[in-house]
This record gives C-alpha cells, structure tokens and sequence, in this order.
C-alpha cells in the first residue's frame, strides 16, 4: 500500500503525460492511502482544468466519475489534532504550502511515523523534495 497524493490521483483520472506512470503504479498497489482533503483537492484541479480550456465539460464529467470510482476504494486518513501538528511541523522545515503540508503529515501519519515503511505517489515536486526529506520512497 502506498501513499496517493492528490497531484498523482489527478493524474489517473485525466491524460497527461504521467498518466500511464500513475496508472501501471496503482496496478501494482495493493491500495491506496489518500488525505482526507484530497478528493476537494482533486475536483479543484479538475474545475481548475475546466476553466482554463484544458479539460471540456465532458471531461470533467467524466474524470469525476473516475473520482467517484477511485474514492469508493482508497483508505482516507481522517484530520486529527496530532495530524494537524505535524502538518505545522511540516511548514516550519518544508517549502510547502498549507495543503502541501497536510498531504505530507498525512502520509507521515499513515506511515505511523516510519517514512520508509510507506510508499509515496506524487507529481508535486516541492512535496516530492519534502517526502524525500522525511525519508519516504517516493514513486
């Protein structure tokens, strides 16, 4: 099981150049380990996508159901106090911005605090350089 950053489940749900990656990646998962924000943070790309002419609205249509599929099988990591500390401490030693840090202090979380225990799934390079940093593989 592995780690699933909102950057590489958009990258499922859509074609772009990583999708094939991301693609033969979940095939070899035994599942997926996602934030508890990351379907808000998937559909805000999505729409993002939409308004800037790069996604349709039938694409859109259609990457949300993928959403939906997709969601109906991971495992969230719920918002706790304890994964809002490490997601400052996350801020303090990272260049993340605020949802770059919940996703990482997600991960750590789920990881139970041993990186290198927990695969990382990300296209984000900063959260790359930070999961890095933290000790996780990242794919």
């Amino acid at each position: 099981m592995k780690f699933w950053d909102s950057s590489a489940v958009v990258a499922l749900l859509v074609d772009e150049p990583a999708h094939r990656n991301v693609t033969d990646v979940l095939a070899h998962d035994q599942g997926m380990l996602v934030s508890w924000a990351t379907p808000l943070e998937c559909l805000s790309a999505l729409i993002r996508r939409t308004r800037d002419g790069s996604l349709d609205e039938d694409g859109l249509r259609i990457a949300t159901q993928r959403l939906r599929a997709v969601a109906a099988e991971w495992h969230e990591v719920l918002p706790t106090p304890a994964l809002r500390s490490v997601a400052e401490r996350m801020l303090r030693v990272h260049v993340l911005r605020a949802t770059g840090a919940l996703q990482l202090a997600a991960a750590v979380v789920a990881a139970e605090h041993d990186p290198p225990s927990l695969g990382f799934v990300c296209l984000d390079e900063r959260l790359i350089a930070g999961a890095r940093r933290e000790g996780f593989t990242v794919e």
